[in-house]
Parts: C-alpha cells; sequence; structure tokens
C-alpha cells in the first residue's frame, strides 16, 4: 500500500513536469520578441522607423505569445492573420528594401519554427 502511494507520486509528478516542459517549449516556438538594436543595424533603420518597428514587434510578439494556447487549423489561421497584420504595420513604416529584408528574416524566424 505504502509503495502504491510512492509510486502514484511519482507518476504524477513526472506528468506535470511534462506538461510544463511541453508548454514552456510552445512558448518558446511562439516567442517572437527580437534584439531591435540589431534588427535596426540590419534594416538600417532611422530613430523615427526604430520606434515605430519595436511598437509593432512587440504588439506582435504578444499576440503570437497568446496563439500558443490555441491548437489545430484555429492556430494556423490565427499565426497566418497575425503575420499578414503584422506585414502590413511594417509595410506603412519600411520602404522596399527594408520591407523585403524584413520579411525574408520573418519567414525564416517563422519556418524554423515550425509556425
Amino acid at each position: 500500500m505504502n509503495m502504491k502511494k510512492v509510486v502514484l507520486t511519482l507518476v504524477a509528478m513526472m506528468a506535470v513536469t511534462f506538461s510544463f516542459a511541453k508548454s514552456n517549449e510552445a512558448d518558446k516556438r511562439f516567442d517572437m520578441s527580437c534584439d531591435i538594436y540589431r534588427l535596426s543595424e540590419v534594416l538600417d533603420l532611422d530613430e523615427r522607423q526604430m520606434d515605430a518597428v519595436e511598437e509593432i514587434q512587440d504588439n506582435f510578439s504578444t499576440e503570437m505569445l497568446a496563439l500558443a494556447s490555441l491548437e489545430g487549423p484555429q492556430q494556423r489561421f490565427r499565426i497566418h492573420q497575425t503575420v499578414r497584420k503584422e506585414a502590413a504595420q511594417m509595410r506603412q513604416v519600411l520602404n522596399d528594401k527594408q520591407f523585403r529584408a524584413y520579411m525574408r528574416i520573418l519567414m525564416v524566424t517563422l519556418r524554423n519554427r515550425n509556425l
């Protein structure tokens, strides 16, 4: 009887640990925060653009983290919507050359994270 309690306790602890690790892994996939200063160097942003890109990027990262809790087609649809919204906002701020470079970076990031 005593051994049964120990085994059940161990199983419960492992299940909780596994579910926490799995959710933490999903959170990492959806974390789109980035080093804004490095991004500004790559895209050659001026000060006005840098402020706007930082705000857009913060909102995008927050929205993507919220999508980690969804699953299946609903999640895919919402990711697509969020990326399109963010791209439209970036298009308003960046010139053509900067926007193309940004979209390449974003698409590679999404592909690497299997999103």
